[in-house]
């Protein structure tokens, strides 16, 4: 059995197709991405997103961003948050193909809210992330539905 691989071009298209790369699925547990993992991109194409395409294989120009401390939407947004810095950064170093340092991961700042105010503000946050996590879902559904059904039509999109 194999699992497609998860490339900037999947991360940016929301899904894994046939021309997909693909790996054996016993690759180690780090490196396979499940709907709903956030997943950032730091060469090339400085984004961040959250997989919705189904279980696949990580490729070494994405990061799987975690936290055993904080809830997945603070990480999204604080990491979102810094994308335009560490733009800002590759523009300045002027390389052909860009891509930040860990050094420039590690140099981001991030205000913590106190433990009080971090339970209060996931009682708010977390209900309208898995909303947004689900539309996602449904909307990548949407589009493959529309393929499928211009295709029977012999249109192409």
């Amino acid at each position: 059995d194999y699992l497609p691989v998860l490339k900037i071009r999947e991360l940016s298209q929301g899904r894994c197709d046939e021309n997909s790369d693909h790996v054996d699925v016993s690759i180690p547990q780090d490196y396979i991405i499940n709907t709903g993992d956030v997943i950032f991109s730091w060469s090339a194409t400085l984004f961040i997103d959250i997989w919705c395409g189904g279980k696949c294989a990580l490729n070494q120009h994405l990061f799987k961003v975690t936290s055993s401390e904080f809830p997945k939407w603070f990480y999204f947004l604080w990491t979102q948050n810094n994308i335009a810095e560490w733009k800002r950064l590759i523009s300045a170093k002027a390389t052909s193909m860009g891509h930040i340092k860990r050094e420039d991961l590690e140099a981001a700042h991030v205000i913590i809210p106190s433990e009080k105010s971090m339970m209060e503000l996931n009682k708010k946050m977390h209900p309208f992330f898995e909303l947004y996590i689900l539309k996602k879902q449904e909307n990548l559904k949407l589009t493959e539905l529309q393929s499928l059904l211009l295709a029977k039509m012999g249109i192409n999109n």
